[in-house]
Order: C-alpha cells, then structure tokens, then sequence
C-alpha cells in the first residue's frame, strides 16, 4: 500500500493538487540532530528548473508536524509536510473522460471506482517524490560512514546530456535516461538470501519511483552475455575486496562489503507535447489527444536524488534490523 520498512518504516500521503504531501516515519531513532534545513539541499536537488524540467515549481518548504524537538528526533512517528501552492487544476479536466496514454488515468479510474483525485495524477503523481527524499535525509543521517551518490548517465541513448535536452527540447518530445546509483562503506552481511535479498528489497523500493522501468545491479544484463571465469569476482584480501565487480557489491542477496553499484532505466514523461491517439470516454471512440500541463520533458533529471533517498531508507532499514 503506503507503507514500506521493517524498522524504518515510511508511510506516504497526499495528492499531486491536494493541500499537502508528506511522509510519516516511524521507527525513527530518538536523539537525531534534525531541522528542517537539513532537508534543503536535496529537496533543491529534486526542484525543476533547468532545461527540460517542468515550469511547475514548488516551494517545498518542509513542516515538522510531530516527532522533533529541540531540532532532535524525539523517537515518536516523525511526520513532514509539504504544502502544494503552484497548482492549475483545470488543466486536468479533459482526463476525466479521456485518459493519458502512458499514464495511470484508466487504471486507477478503474480501481477506485472513479473516486480518485485525477488532478495531476493525485496519488500517483511524481509530485509525491518530495516525501521519498525528505524521508531519505533523516535515513542518511542513520548511515554514519556510508555514501550514496547517484547520477544522470545517460539520456536518450546520449551521453551527452545536455546534447540530448536540446533535442528533446527543439523536437517537442520527452525522453527518457538511465541513472546509476553507487554506495560506499557497506558493512558485510546485510540482506538475506532469497526474499529479503538487498537486490530485491532495493528493487521494491525503486519501483515506488514513477516513470523506474528497469534495475540492473553489477554488470547486469551484460551477464547473460558473459562466461562465468570472465564474470566472476576474485577476492584479493581477508577483507572480501574483489578485483572487479561484477557482482555489484552482493553475492547471495547480501552485501559483500565491495560498493554496491546498480542502474534504473527511466522511461519517457508519457506527458509529451506531442499529439496523440487516445480513447474517450465521453464520444467512446478513438480520437486525437493533447496532454495540458505543465510536465518534464526528462523526468530522469530529477530522479538522481530520489534514487538515492529510497535506497538510503532501504539502507537504514538494514542497518537497524542487523544492528550493524
């Protein structure tokens, strides 16, 4: 549903266009240094602004409704709030009868029976990223000596990002990109070897990102191709420090103490410029169709920061559950 972690546990709220977004954390240890410009630099890090990103922008200054005083955690549920000011609603009202291609419009009509916020995407929106990162901060704050850093690699095929924008841009259509994660300093021995492997539970949690259509961790599908004396890794020291790292830091489901690298692919924003063919509800035919709003043209852009704050919640989860 809503809720993710065993000890560490996130529970997201809010649509696109409602009043607020936020998050609840509970679980938090008490004792934490915590103050709402602890927060900035990421949640700056997620805004759009630069080329490519949507004209929708956002204030998000966060609100600590419970669980901090005296700028430390204090060990209740720690719940941040967003408030949504730069809103344009009717931009949305051509959806209720003709949902978006690409977009979850016809599957969450059907699900909740017509009672969802359509406006933006209501719960389904990329807006809700913002709880993702904010609970992220207070879980890097958790993972003394571990750094996580993610970052934009490629766009449509392009290594050359800013190349790729421009076209994306002169074309009028969105595109998509692959981001690679890496994390550093890991302990040995997080995760489990079939359910809760660090793979599949890192997995469960990037897939909460909107627009994540693929995960690849080591050498990742280029394994298939791959002998096994040429993808395997040789340990070099009592330490488990291997030579390469094809493994990308796990072997059976747990950690192996090496950096643990892996990649997201980003689909295209479905909100494209350009148009398109879609069903209507209220002429129950196929017609042509213009998405309204205001939307990235590379969504992959901003997804570095979130990609790191769900594997920092990931992460933290881990750490506490084995005391590492």
């Amino acid at each position: 549903m809503n809720t993710f972690g065993t000890i560490f546990r996130i529970s997201i709220f809010g649509e696109s266009h409602g009043r607020w977004v936020g998050v609840t954390i509970d679980g938090c240890p008490p004792g934490i240094d915590l103050q709402e410009s602890d927060l900035l630099p990421d949640l700056e890090r997620r805004k759009a602004g630069v080329a490519g990103t949507t004209p929708r922008k956002e204030e998000d200054i966060p609100v600590f409704v419970s669980g901090v005083f005296n700028h430390k955690t204090t060990g209740a549920p720690l719940t941040i709030v967003f408030e949504n000011n730069n809103i344009r609603s009717s931009d949305y009202d051509a959806i209720k009868d003709t949902p978006r291609p690409g977009h979850a419009d016809f599957v969450l009509n059907k699900k909740f029976n017509g009672f969802n916020d359509h406006r933006g995407g209501g719960h389904s929106s990329g807006r809700l990223t913002v709880a993702l990162v904010a609970a992220g901060v207070v879980a890097k704050k958790i993972l003394t000596g571990i750094t996580i850093q993610a970052k934009l690699t490629e766009a449509c095929g392009n290594s050359d990002i800013e190349a790729a924008i421009n076209k994306a841009i002169a074309d009028q259509d969105s595109i998509g990109g692959i981001v690679s994660c890496t994390v550093s300093g890991l302990p040995v021995g997080l995760g489990e070897p079939f359910f809760n492997s660090v793979e599949s539970v890192i997995s469960h949690a990037v897939f909460s990102i909107p627009a994540i259509k693929g995960i690849a961790f080591g050498s990742g599908f280029a394994a298939a191709q791959m002998r096994g004396s040429e993808h395997n890794d040789s340990i070099i020291n009592e330490q488990g420090t291997t030579g390469t790292n094809n493994a990308g830091g796990v072997n059976g489901g747990i950690t192996n103490g090496n950096e643990l690298f892996f990649r997201v692919a980003v689909k295209p924003t479905s909100s494209t410029p350009r148009e398109q063919q879609t069903w209507s509800n209220a002429t129950q035919s196929v017609g042509a169709f213009t998405v309204k709003g205001r939307h990235d043209l590379c969504i992959a852009l901003r997804v570095p920061v979130v990609l790191e704050a769900v594997t920092a919640f990931v992460l933290a989860d881990f750490i506490m559950i084995y005391g590492k």
